[in-house]
């Protein structure tokens, strides 16, 4: 959650019900990812009466996917289940999909949207077009419309844990690793409250980090308009010599400069294309983590009960 202080009472007065119906134990890793307002503070006011509610704070904004890792590595369930605290994706769902989990013995179940009416048209124009995308580079097993609403396993948590990217596009790694996987179809809804947190900047940064972390496409790209170029440069010079041998005046500035100009377009698309991947090459060597946890009740609770045992045995053993 990023900024997100206005919705959080309704998302606790619809996911605490939902939780607390299951009849066993359960944590909610809250993960506060450098929100600038409130956020922080009514999660800790929300744990006073909610000691399941668990806060990882981040240290600064480290982005959608980075904070989705952290929660998902943080949390020590059975089972983890993913959503955002806008209420977009109904919490209600999470019962079924630990329920289709555990009857048919998936690792993964995806909540997958039949119904995007609430969003705007450039909103579901621009996400077909993603998921079309993402299925003819990356393959058929990305599931169309699912995204990071989706439960997990302990199992294809720790598999996650041991891939060695810094920054995993979750949507593209957790259908990659082939497990068990199943569906569970819901409607998206409106946002609760506050405005959205993904606007078409992070949305074009997303498809560009989903596309060069998963296929080598934009490369064979660059090298067919890298041909193309090559072939039209190879009729205007053929064109040229005919017209010479044929002694006709060509006027070769507008040729020329045609040539010129589209050369210098494609290998500057090139290079850029190159750039991405070597971008990507050059962050893997910084091997620096996407995210810092600056505080987490968990431990917290965790220290002082290790320091009440600690005053506990130093009492028994003074008497």
């Amino acid at each position: 959650m990023y900024n997100e202080e206005a919705v959080l009472p309704l998302l606790v007065e619809r996911l605490r019900p939902v939780l607390d119906g299951l009849r066993e134990p359960y944590e909610v890793v809250a993960v506060d990812d450098g929100s600038t307002d409130h956020t922080a503070a009514v999660l800790i006011g929300l744990r006073r009466n909610w000691p399941e509610l668990r806060v990882v704070r981040l240290r600064r904004n480290s982005g959608h996917q980075a904070a989705l890792s952290a929660g998902l590595f943080s949390a020590r369930g059975e089972y983890v289940a993913s959503i955002d605290a806008d209420l977009q994706d109904p919490p209600e769902k999470i019962t079924e999909m630990l329920d289709v989990a555990r009857k048919h013995q998936l690792d993964i179940v995806y909540g997958v949207r039949t119904d995007r009416s609430t969003d705007t048209f450039f909103k579901r124009w621009t996400a077909g077009a993603y998921y079309n995308l993402i299925r003819r580079l990356v393959g058929k097993n990305v599931p169309s419309q699912a995204g990071d609403f989706r439960l997990l396993s302990r199992t294809t948590v720790e598999a996650l844990r041991e891939l060695p990217e810094r920054a995993p596009v979750l949507r593209l790694i957790v259908p990659w690793i082939g497990f068990p996987s199943g569906q569970v179809a819901y409607v998206r809804e409106e946002r609760a409250a506050g405005s959205t947190k993904y606007p078409l900047g992070k949305m074009i940064k997303l498809a560009t980090e989903s596309i060069t972390s998963f296929s080598a496409a934009p490369l064979r790209l660059a090298t067919w308009l890298g041909l193309i170029g090559v072939g039209i440069c190879s009729l205007l010079l053929v064109m040229a010599l005919v017209a010479y041998l044929m002694d006709e005046t060509v006027p070769g500035w507008s040729s020329q400069f045609v040539a010129s100009l589209f050369l210098g377009a494609v290998q500057l698309l090139c290079l850029g294309l190159l750039g991405e991947y070597v971008g990507r090459i050059y962050t893997a060597v910084q091997d620096r983590p996407t995210f810092y946890i600056a505080s987490d009740t968990a431990e917290n609770s965790a220290n002082a009960g290790t320091a009440e045992n600690t005053e506990t045995q130093a009492a028994g053993a003074g008497r």
